[in-house]
């Protein structure tokens, strides 16, 4: 979740630093081109029914990293461990981890609807599909957000949707991010810790996620754990980069015993099983209830398993599949520039009878010129007047380098986004050297209670709003 996460590093020696220059000499921005200062964000519309409108685009468009290659950075640091790696802002998208991982609450109306089904099942249902929605936000989302300093927070309240939200980064090396959130109605508990672990296949990136993600519902006093499911960015080097989501993704439900079982699936060599999902739940006794299929890219649909296996069976017997045209692109040779993205040649196919559990969100008619962000999305790093009188001074949106990037200053983001890492660096060996060991200020190290494993858990009262012992990172 979030691919690129874990390459900016305190122990980077700085080696890398000139590409982030050459970043803001290539593109020549005009710093008059559009409101760079973004104050203009702090003006929230109120619609008649008393809800905040927030804001629809980001104040500068995104740049382009035609320019640029990743492969230019990497090749230097053969050997190396991917975190210790810095990458160029050029790369970056203008949201930290916390945001993004915050991205999870978009579908939110999802566990309100698992929250007011009476039927268990219905309630798996509602809770896979969230599962699923969490990591769409994801698709055609290659910039890599910016790592979170050590002891950053981010916090979200939305009383239009319902739910407020904290998260803090609790680990450096290796990279935790621990987050938590609950209903206004104080319905629902959702929390978890996310550390993936990255690889480098020469050609692709893969994360494999760490962390149990939890999601309680109070008044069914159910409680339910999942991980996700593996995220590989390809064609690292040179070609368009796209990415896939595929492993298996285990959904218990421990007050029943039902699990839902989804297999992501990887793409194959002609693109066939691109994007696809497809799983079962079954009750504590092993008997399938209900079959999921679909694509975490756009919908996901229920059925009941005879009804999917007639349909299965009926669709081997009619002949003649629609054959897929090899994608030339998946194909290439070795000699060839790049394995660029199978084009995806069709949508979910529909089985009658089905039931839609989730369908994904339109995203803004601009999302391409901003990041490929969805409008959820969009909102997340948007300052709002007087905010910055109540927010933790440790939160996302005070960061200098994200805030001017998302400005369009890429010189001075780049310069700042080094300071930081600077500062952090000198912050460590200053506590290495008084032998003072970091303190989390509002999650604690514990065991996950459902599944006993060791977890990062909510240590609660960030909403009194006590800031004054938190360090100062920016």
């Amino acid at each position: 979740y979030g691919f690129y996460t874990g390459f900016d590093s305190d122990n980077s020696s700085g080696d890398f630093s000139e590409a982030n220059h050459k970043v803001a000499e290539m593109l020549d921005l005009d710093p008059h081109q559009s409101n760079r200062t973004g104050e203009h964000n702090g003006e929230t519309e109120i619609q008649e029914n008393g809800i905040k409108r927030h804001r629809t685009s980001l104040p500068a468009p995104m740049f382009s990293r035609s320019d640029f290659s990743v492969w230019s950075i990497l090749k230097k640091c053969i050997g190396l461990e991917l975190s210790k790696i810095t990458m160029p802002i050029v790369f970056n998208e203008p949201l930290s981890f916390l945001q993004r991982i915050t991205e999870y609450m978009e579908h939110i109306y999802l566990i309100n609807k698992a929250c007011s089904h009476a039927d268990p099942l219905e309630r798996m249902q509602a809770v896979a599909a969230f599962a699923v929605s969490a990591v769409a936000s994801q698709w055609e989302r290659t910039g890599k957000p910016f790592n979170p300093l050590l002891g950053e927070t981010y916090e979200l309240t939305r009383e239009d949707l319902g739910f407020r939200f904290i998260s803090e980064q609790v680990s450096h090396h290796p990279p935790i991010s621990a987050f938590y959130s609950e209903g206004l109605n104080k319905d629902f508990i959702f929390h978890g810790s996310i550390y993936p672990k990255l690889k480098f296949w020469g050609k692709s990136i893969e994360a494999e996620p760490r962390g149990t993600i939890t999601l309680e519902l109070l008044k069914h006093n159910e409680a339910y754990t999942w991980t996700n499911p593996t995220c590989c960015v390809h064609n690292v080097i040179i070609g368009k980069l796209w990415l896939e989501q595929y492993g298996t993704v285990e959904i218990v439900n421990h007050s029943t015993g039902d699990k839902c079982v989804l297999n992501f699936k990887p793409c194959g060599l002609f693109g066939k099983e691109l994007h696809r999902v497809e799983g079962y739940i079954q009750d504590k006794n092993r008997k399938k209830l209900c079959v999921i299929y679909g694509k975490w890219t756009e919908c996901l649909w229920c059925t009941d398993p005879t009804t999917y296996e007639t349909y299965k069976k009926n669709e081997k017997r009619g002949g003649e599949q629609k054959k897929l045209k090899p994608s030339e692109d998946v194909i290439k040779s070795e000699n060839d520039e790049a394995d660029d993205m199978p084009e995806v040649q069709d949508t979910v196919q529909f089985i009658p009878g089905s039931k839609l559990l989730w369908r994904i969100n339109c995203r803004p008619p601009n999302s391409s010129q901003m990041y490929n962000f969805t409008s959820f999305a969009v909102s997340l790093n948007e300052l709002e007047k007087g905010m910055e009188a109540i927010l933790a001074p440790t939160d996302c949106r005070l960061r200098p380098d994200i805030r001017n990037m998302e400005n369009g200053n890429m010189d001075v983001a780049s310069k700042e986004k080094e300071r930081l890492e600077e500062k952090q660096r000198a912050a460590r060996k200053e506590r290495a050297k008084d032998e003072v060991e970091w303190q989390t200020r509002w999650f604690h190290q514990g065991t996950n209670p459902y599944t006993g494993t060791s977890d990062w858990l909510y240590s609660g009262g960030y909403f009194d709003r006590n800031f004054s012992d938190c360090p100062d990172i920016y």
